[in-house]
């Protein structure tokens, strides 16, 4: 990607220099063009004025009211209501005979001037002459042409036009070529900018899915808008894992389960096989007892799974809702505490009157269940076991803490993981699920779990196992 990323951006920078070169050749040469253009059609306007001259016509009738004509030309944008061209005549030595704009300049030596002084020589005689020196707009073209009798020269013909009469041609011809070259540069770059969104950045999306899922993390399909390829590839990869999840989750599972429910279902058939023999009632009654222990051990392994199972099936959240989490934790104290009571712990609180939530209340809920059942399991008799609920920043906390004899590292480690279960010392292993099921519920509202030795007036009393969750709600 990075690759294709940067031989994008070099083709952007070569094509964005091209256009730029194209441009600027354009408009290098535009007014030149646009000069010589003007200069041809002078030539063929003096030859003309020449020729009625030659045929004795008066140039001060020709030119009689000409200032003052009026008329409304539009040659594309541009508007055009005087007349450009003006002329003046002079003889064989350069003497002004006539001048169309100003009668002053009459009886005043041009021959100095390079229309009048080479067309006299019989060469092409032309010039371009600023009236302000300071100002680049002020040049007028002039061409001469030369007026003959008897096979002489006997006079030069110069037809005079302002340049200014022929920029506004130049600027709108130059802001054309620079609209054009800039709108398909513009083209080019929103294509680029297209694919760039279409097809690199849903590629880009569709890669960290891969790799998330590679690394087994929880995550849903990416939305990578509407185009049809890249939806079809997001389609076909999340097909793809849902359906090796799948066989891997079913053969993962199958093994633990099969493996978890050795003990329990070998204990049975070892009480059963002693129940057919005589013996005391107090003895057989022990192992009926013992029956039915293990028997509820296996339905509770399994009444777990299945819960742990229905919930690492979810990709996202599902039926979201804002709920009051204070109301949701005094639920949760108010279904364990007969449990408690019967282990004789209590149960007590440190929760905010309100506290706000959008989440799946039912999860939060059966997580808060899940660590007040491991704190009860691992509590002496005559402690206390605490829930406390805060808000920190854009976080909420919820924290169980207990008084027993607090998690040892190694445990804290993998307390979080599948199946796997600290025995206490006078109690039975338990199956390992719990803490896995409050890890998933965190998950998927993209919160964390943490269970580590609480501190408590600078030495380790008790385990703390807290819930951190985010106040916005969770995206898909």
């Amino acid at each position: 990607m990075r690759l294709t990323r940067v031989t994008l951006t070099l083709i952007t920078l070569i094509m964005g220099f091209g256009f730029y070169r194209l441009s600027d050749f354009l408009l290098e040469d535009l007014e030149t063009q646009t000069l010589q253009a003007t200069e041809e059609s002078m030539i063929d306007s003096a030859q003309l004025l020449a020729n009625l001259v030659e045929n004795e016509q008066d140039l001060t009738k020709v030119f009689a009211g000409l200032d003052t004509r009026e008329f409304e030309a539009r040659i594309f944008a541009i508007r055009k209501n005087k007349v450009g061209l003006h002329a003046y005549l002079t003889d064989e030595k350069g003497i002004v005979l006539f001048d169309s704009r100003k009668p002053e300049n009459i009886g005043k030596d041009f021959s100095q001037w390079a229309d009048v002084h080479k067309t006299l020589k019989g060469e092409y005689g032309a010039r371009s002459t600023r009236l302000d020196e300071t100002d680049a707009n002020s040049s007028v073209m002039f061409v001469g042409a030369p007026v003959h009798r008897d096979g002489k020269i006997i006079g030069c013909l110069s037809l005079a036009k302002s340049q200014s009469d022929v920029l506004p041609f130049v600027h709108d011809r130059r802001r054309t070529i620079i609209w054009s070259v800039a709108l398909i540069g513009l083209g080019i770059l929103s294509l680029i900018g297209a694919v760039f969104i279409w097809l690199f950045r849903p590629v880009g999306q569709l890669t960290d899915y891969a790799r998330a899922i590679t690394r087994g993390e929880r995550r849903s399909k990416p939305k990578v808008g509407r185009g049809r390829e890249v939806n079809t590839l997001a389609n076909a990869l999340h097909d793809m894992r849902e359906s090796l999840e799948g066989r891997q989750y079913a053969e993962r599972y199958i093994q633990t389960l099969t493996h978890e429910l050795k003990s329990p279902l070998a204990a049975i058939q070892g009480a059963a096989e002693l129940l057919n023999e005589d013996m005391p009632q107090a003895e057989r009654a022990r192992f009926v007892g013992n029956i039915r222990s293990q028997t509820n051990r296996c339905e509770d392994l399994i009444h777990r799974l299945l819960e742990l199972s229905a919930l690492e099936a979810q990709t996202h959240l599902e039926d979201s809702h804002p709920f009051d989490l204070s109301a949701c934790c005094q639920q949760s104290l108010h279904e364990m505490k007969p449990l408690a009571e019967a282990s004789g712990l209590t149960l007590t609180q440190d929760l905010p009157p309100a506290l706000p939530f959008y989440g799946n209340e039912p999860l939060i809920k059966s997580a808060l269940n899940h660590l007040l059942q491991n704190a009860i399991q691992f509590s002496p008799k005559g402690t206390q076991v605490r829930v406390r609920a805060r808000q920190e920043k854009e976080q909420i906390i919820l924290d169980v803490c207990d008084e027993g004899p607090g998690i040892e590292p190694f445990a804290a480690e993998r307390a979080f993981e599948r199946f796997y279960s600290f025995r206490k010392a006078d109690a039975a292993k338990g199956n390992g699920l719990g803490l896995a099921f409050v890890k998933e519920v965190a998950d998927l509202h993209q919160g964390q779990v943490s269970i580590a030795p609480h501190k408590e007036s600078g030495s380790l009393r008790g385990t703390s196992a807290k819930i951190i969750l985010p106040i916005s709600p969770p995206t898909a």
